[in-house]
């Protein structure tokens, strides 16, 4: 969750890590700091908040030198202030920047303490700091020191050193949590993310669990985790996005909701005909492993399990395969029985997500006839550790609360669905009719943009408000809990969202004037029991915000405010109503002044359980 950047190079590299991490700040913001190695002096630079305080802080005392590490981050122990802040070191010699969670660090602090080690922080990280100082006084070099280290540690970690004595190298370790290799000209770099790297490389080389590597300016030696060398492939990323462009657009969670109709389109090209999917689209051999299957079980968390749940309702429906959805952090620790003949899905926009990492690890020793990951990154661990993959194309995605990254997934979720359809049978009219739907969604996204306005118009109600109710059927109430979730995440109300038939079973019990019920109201075979519901809530003083089918004929008035959408085909009806849920999150978050690209206590990455 945090961000790493790392360099050896000839040339001063201050700038080039403090532009890694402004571009790596969705992945935590609490602190950042520098560590460089400047002739025979390691100087360090925290600043507690974002990039920009450390960039200030560098300009009033510049540091130079030709090897550095940076960090920013998202803090798991100990408080945000800059005694917690990375880089850490020990003595004059050793700094490390750290993501993840060293699970066994108490027992590390207390037996270095008993070493003689004194530590100046809270974190877990000074422990990696001090125990590599400590196995450098029996080692041959920083390589083997941190070899050693790491079979001590328990836990998540992507960790970078460097040491003062030999600025000619940094060494690595990866164990749960990414770190790629930049490949430069007389130059190196490591990141946790390549898109920290971009300005000064496209190439890349991705390490594995549990690899250790050294790198210097000319050379990238790695180590596997039996302590063999090992090579890992070089890679050419096609990744050319400028994080830092916002174009018109004051955050970057309105850019990307405004890119979803091209995120769409990118993501179905080539990937459909006229009439059906491109099997072939989730990887070789994806036409006969997913003729045989019979049950699918998808593992995701948040967001992305939020898409999952609007998928279960389309796999039982459309392609008469039976599907359950999990919270990742469940699945790993509980006992499950898999079905014959059972594809495993992981969701994640990063391809990182620890849990659902862990999960996709336990699915494979539990008899799966297959895994596949639905996934926005390229070369991801989630992408790299499966049988098949479905590229989102969706684009960067910085903004802390996803967007396009949800609605390009479920995009991915429908092809698939489609696809598994098309082997069992299915009419095939129900399966181009659904296509022609997809090939329209782009322009019917477009259209429900145009609400901007009115939304924003409407906000102004949720200026008072701590709580939010929000209610759907079917599919739609997948769609109500991403619209809570997105109200919590950015605006920092109190949202829920239920199936609208449980009303009655507790939480009619909440509504009043001052609690705001928003209603997902497709024209579908539901309408009618959901208006009773709706009915439930003005009978009880409520206030409802409806965002319905203009062919469903509800009408404005006392109790009700509504905010009407084209018709479209039931099934991709989800996808659409999600768009004006978003805009709504967006515009109350600006009236309540919080901060919508990177809301407090959050990070985009989930890279720790």
């Amino acid at each position: 969750m945090c961000g790493i950047v790392g360099a050896v190079a000839q040339r001063d590299v201050v700038e080039i890590l403090v532009e890694g991490l402004r571009r790596l700040e969705y992945r935590g913001y609490d602190s950042a700091g520098v560590a460089i190695i400047d002739g025979d002096q390691l100087n360090r630079v925290r600043r507690v908040g974002k990039v920009s305080e450390l960039s200030n802080a560098i300009a009033e005392t510049p540091v130079l030198g030709g090897t550095g590490i940076a960090h920013t981050r998202w803090a798991t122990h100990g408080e945000p202030n800059e005694k917690n802040a990375h880089p850490h070191v020990s003595g004059e010699n050793i700094a490390v920047v750290h993501n993840g969670i060293i699970e066994n660090h108490g027992p590390l602090r207390k037996r270095l303490q008993e070493e003689g080690y004194v530590f100046a922080s809270d974190t877990d990280t000074e422990v990696i700091a001090h125990l590599i100082e400590l196995e450098l006084k029996t080692s041959d070099s920083l390589l083997e020191a941190v070899q050693k280290t790491r079979k001590q540690l328990e836990g998540a970690y992507g960790t970078v050193v460097i040491d003062r004595r030999d600025p000619s190298r940094m060494v690595v370790a990866r164990s749960g949590s990414p770190l790629v290799v930049g490949l430069g000209i007389g130059e190196n770099f490591i990141a946790s993310d390549q898109l920290a790297l971009l300005p000064v490389t496209q190439n890349f080389m991705y390490l594995e669990e549990g690899d250790v590597a050294e790198i210097t300016r000319q050379t990238v030696r790695i180590v596997d985790i039996n302590d063999k060398e090992v090579t890992r492939e070089a890679k050419v990323s096609d990744v050319t996005h400028d994080a830092g462009d916002k174009g018109p657009f004051k955050h970057f969670m309105m850019k990307e909701i405004h890119e979803q109709p091209e995120a769409i389109t990118n993501s179905l090209e080539g990937r459909i005909t006229e009439t059906g999917v491109v099997t072939e689209t989730f990887g070789a051999g994806a036409n006969e492993l997913l003729s045989g299957i019979e049950h699918v079980q998808i593992v995701a968390c948040g967001t992305s399990y939020n898409s999952g749940m609007v998928a279960r309702y389309w796999f039982e429906e459309i392609a008469g395969v039976t599907c359950q959805v999990e919270i990742a952090s469940e699945y790993r620790y509980r006992t499950s029985v898999v079905p014959k003949n059972a594809l495993f899905i992981t969701l994640s926009q990063s391809g990182e997500t620890a849990d659902t990492l862990a999960a996709l690890t336990k699915a494979k020793t539990q008899g799966y006839a297959s895994t596949l990951s639905i996934c926005n990154v390229p070369g991801s661990s989630l992408v790299r550790e499966s049988d098949l993959a479905f590229m989102m194309r969706a684009g960067v995605e910085i903004g802390v609360a996803s967007s396009k990254a949800f609605t390009v997934q479920l995009v991915g979720l429908m092809l698939l669905v489609l696809s598994i359809a098309k082997h069992r049978g299915v009419d095939e009219a129900i399966i181009a009719n659904i296509v022609k739907g997809l090939r329209e969604l782009p322009g019917q996204i477009q259209q429900s943009l145009s609400l901007e306005p009115v939304i924003e118009a409407l906000a102004e109600d949720f200026a008072d408000k701590h709580h939010a109710l929000f209610l759907g059927r079917g599919s739609q109430y997948p769609i109500a809990m991403e619209g809570a979730l997105k109200l919590k995440e950015i605006s920092y109300i109190h949202a829920e969202a239920y199936a609208a038939g449980e009303l009655k079973h507790g939480p009619l019990a909440l509504i009043d004037s001052d609690m705001p019920v928003i209603v997902v109201a497709p024209n579908n075979d539901l309408l009618e029991k959901l208006s009773s519901n709706m009915e439930e809530v003005r009978a009880r003083g409520g206030q409802l915000y409806v965002f319905a089918d203009k062919n469903a004929h509800f009408e404005a008035g006392e109790g009700l405010k509504l905010i009407e959408l084209d018709h479209i085909d039931d099934a991709l009806a989800p996808i659409l109503y999600t768009i004006p849920l978003q805009l709504l999150s967006y515009y109350v978050a600006i009236i309540k002044g919080t901060d919508v690209d990177q809301p407090r206590n959050l990070a985009k990455s989930v890279t720790v359980e």
